[in-house]
């Protein structure tokens, strides 16, 4: 199992964008500064194109993943507010939720322009196409127009027009956090975290067992056609990097609609369910085992069902924990 080319602490690193004055070496990697002044503004990658931000002091964030990697650098006083869909788990049940405590609920809605605009926001987190879009008139472009900054998650920026950026998910996530680290001023809390993060992945390769892999199919939603994930999505490298084969990560999609045809083909031995706070694992798990066309596929067969939690199935630290559990899973389905 090829690994280590593909991630590692350098790796997300080298996706950040240095500034190259002179002047940096004693200011840190991308901080611009003033003529004797203290650095007020640094440049990051977004999605291939490089972007001046100041420090942000009212970041409204989309979604548990980007609430989650700006608590995760400790940066809940610079959040003011989130937007949480109904698809989204409770707050409650997340490890940054005494952070949540201290931001606003702004909307259980879709992001829209005027939401970030009520709220003044200086900095708009989200994905493209989770979050930002162009049919709904809130694009990085948009918001640059109105002086709101904008971040976008380096994992999505596999389907954004003009700045393409190709990450693996993981890699993904690490650059977001340095990028983050860099754009608010703790870099040093962001190398943490991702050292942190990187080494309980390398624990968990550490006990991957020699063998072939265990073919995996992602059930995300869907009854006529399943809605699945593709190789640019997290859960793609938490299959593969746990010891087994996403018998779809051969799409070079992030979330894609596949056949049932295809997956009654691949014999998946493991469903991954993708639990949402609108949609229950419950309710999915009962389709398919009801389901003529999936009744007899041998993850259903054998009730080899492992529940995924939204926010770990998403660009967020929680991939590492969705990492984690299943791992043990799948050696406790190896071991029984």
């Amino acid at each position: 199992m090829t690994i280590r080319a593909q991630r590692g602490p350098r790796a997300a690193g080298r996706l950040l964008a240095c500034a190259t004055t002179a002047t940096l070496l004693a200011t840190g990697c991308g901080a611009t500064v003033e003529d004797g002044g203290e650095a007020d503004t640094v440049t990051v990658r977004r999605c291939g194109e490089e972007v001046e931000y100041t420090t942000p002091e009212r970041a409204v964030v989309y979604e548990g993943g980007s609430a989650d990697k700006l608590f995760s650098l400790g940066l809940a006083d610079h959040v003011h507010g989130y937007v949480l869909p109904p698809a989204n788990p409770p707050v409650s049940e997340s490890p940054w939720a005494a952070d949540y405590e201290k931001v606003e609920f702004l909307s259980d809605d879709l992001l829209n322009r005027e939401l970030v605009v009520d709220a003044e926001a200086d900095l708009v987190v989200a994905g493209w196409n989770s979050g930002f879009s162009d049919q709904r008139g809130i694009t990085p472009e948009i918001l640059d127009g109105l002086g709101i900054q904008s971040f976008m998650h380096t994992e999505s920026c596999y389907n954004y027009p003009g700045h393409p950026e190709r990450v693996a998910p993981l890699d993904a996530l690490y650059a977001d956090l340095e990028r983050l680290g860099l754009i608010f001023g703790v870099q040093d809390r962001a190398e943490q975290v991702v050292a942190d993060l990187q080494e309980r992945v390398d624990t968990v390769l550490a006990g991957v067992p020699e063998g072939e892999p265990v073919r995996v199919f992602l059930y995300d939603s869907g009854t006529d056609q399943p809605f699945t994930a593709g190789s640019q999505v997290p859960p793609n490298d938490i299959i593969r990097l746990a010891g087994g084969e996403n018998i779809f990560g051969d799409l070079e999609q992030r979330w894609a609609q596949v056949g049932w045809e295809s997956v009654v083909e691949a014999e998946p031995e493991v469903v991954i369910i993708l639990d949402y706070g609108d949609q229950p694992a419950e309710d999915k798990i009962d389709f398919l085992k009801s389901s003529p066309v999936t009744a007899e596929l041998p993850a259903v067969v054998d009730d080899n069902f492992f529940v995924l939690d939204y926010n770990e199935g998403i660009s967020s630290p929680r991939n590492v924990d969705g990492l984690e559990k299943f791992a043990d899973y799948l050696a406790a389905l190896r071991n029984g």
